[in-house]
């Protein structure tokens, strides 16, 4: 649980109480079957009360490992991910802030969908990837393989059916 205690805070305002969790991603049930995270999941961050709720600020620190959607290469990509999420103990109708009771305010959920809303849809170990050769399965980034890998287009088949006739 990532449980922040704001008790000693209390309602000083512009008070600053510092904080930093480290979980792995089994814990922060942050798994997914197309990436992983390489060790711990480093948070760190401070509250402040402003008066009216309390401020939650920081960032997340993560290693994240995976293989190349179009090359097959592992790749593992360091990650740092900012958050900023306001907290209150009274009901609101605002859904963009949290409502918490007592002394703990639980940055679990925040943490998780933070991390995983930063995630990409598609692992690409770069934005020019060539990915491999539909012909041989070399590596196209490492160098051409030489493969004719022309592709006539579907679209022209019967007129290249009629230049086949003569």
């Amino acid at each position: 649980m990532m449980n922040i205690n704001i008790a000693e805070l209390g309602t000083d305002l512009g008070r600053q109480l510092p904080f930093a969790f480290a979980v792995t991603a089994e814990e922060l049930e942050a798994q997914s079957s197309d990436y992983e995270f390489a060790g711990p999941i480093k948070v760190t961050g401070n509250v402040v009360y402003t008066g009216v709720r309390w401020r939650v600020s920081g960032e997340i620190a993560a290693v994240k490992t995976y293989v190349c959607n179009r090359c097959l290469q592992a790749c593992r990509e360091e990650q740092l991910h900012e958050f900023a999420e306001d907290f209150t103990r009274e009901a609101t109708d605002d859904d963009s802030i949290n409502v918490f009771s007592g002394d703990l305010l639980d940055i679990e959920a925040l943490v998780r969908d933070t991390l995983l809303a930063a995630q990409s849809l598609s692992n690409i170990c770069k934005p020019d990837c060539k990915g491999l050769c539909p012909k041989c399965g070399h590596n196209l980034n490492e160098g051409d393989c030489g493969c004719d890998r022309f592709v006539p287009d579907p679209r022209m088949a019967a007129l290249q059916q009629l230049l086949n006739k003569d």
